[in-house]
């Protein structure tokens, strides 16, 4: 099902060239030096093929909430998800658009030295600059009102979002956006997840920080309900002035 993606319109990066690709659900916003659609899309393509070919094989994959050993001969994407997942303690689909963010993002930084892949609020980020990057909290009084600031020394990084009020993504808490940072977008995607379940209430917010300081990986989070914000890790928080409504 089609989600829009309004928040993409606070995008300001008019040194990039700006691209959307849908593929089934993978639905990316790309900015690269010039315009690498042919480039994306072949990836896409590849990894999804990939994918749906190893779910139609072991059904399990797509459908558990835990961890999922995956063979050593299994596609690049599985081994990343399964990865991410064992990690967090989640199942393998919740690293899938991680995954795709990041190994779109890797092709791409083949030939753009600066590269930045949403998928859904999953982001992959390599630059040579530095980059903040607004966070969308739904209905939230804090939702573009805060960003967080990368330096080219942190890249290439996964800035991933799991929301229980925003967006088809499954969760089973109630953060507007459980934000979770990590050299692996995979890994930030499934972390993300793992943090988002653990919030029902804003008291819930240092415990669900616990749980990202524990996974090996993971450099930062952040999680916001309501108007309430907690965070943990190695971040720059920035105040922001979006209009929503622009």
């Amino acid at each position: 099902m089609f989600q829009p993606r309004d928040y993409r319109l606070w995008v300001n990066t008019p040194e990039l060239v700006a691209y959307s690709l849908t593929i089934k659900e993978t639905d990316l916003y790309i900015r690269t030096t010039a315009h690498f659609y042919n480039a994306a899309f072949q990836a896409v393509k590849e990894h999804r093929k990939a994918l749906e070919a190893y779910i139609s094989l072991h059904p399990f994959f797509a459908a558990s909430f835990e961890a999922v050993e995956v063979e050593q001969s299994a596609p690049l994407i599985v081994r990343e998800m399964a990865c991410a997942a064992a990690a967090a303690g989640v199942g393998p689909m919740a690293a899938v658009a991680g995954a795709i963010s990041q190994l779109v993002g890797q092709e791409l930084s083949r030939l753009s030295h600066e590269v930045i892949v949403e998928n859904g609020g999953d982001n992959y980020l390599r630059s040579s600059k530095e980059r903040v990057v607004a966070i969308y909290a739904g209905a939230s009084p804090l939702s573009g009102k805060v960003g967080l600031r990368f330096m080219p020394c942190d890249m290439p990084l996964g800035i991933c979002t799991s929301s229980g009020t925003v967006g088809p993504s499954i969760s089973l808490g109630k953060a507007d956006a459980a934000i979770v940072v990590s050299p692996s977008a995979a890994l930030a995607d499934a972390a993300a997840t793992a943090v988002g379940n653990a919030v029902k209430s804003a008291d819930d917010i240092p415990a669900a920080l616990e749980i990202a300081r524990g996974i090996k990986g993971v450099t930062g989070a952040v999680v916001i309900i309501g108007d309430r914000i907690g965070a943990w890790g190695k971040l720059e928080i920035c105040r922001l002035e979006i209009d929503q409504d622009a």
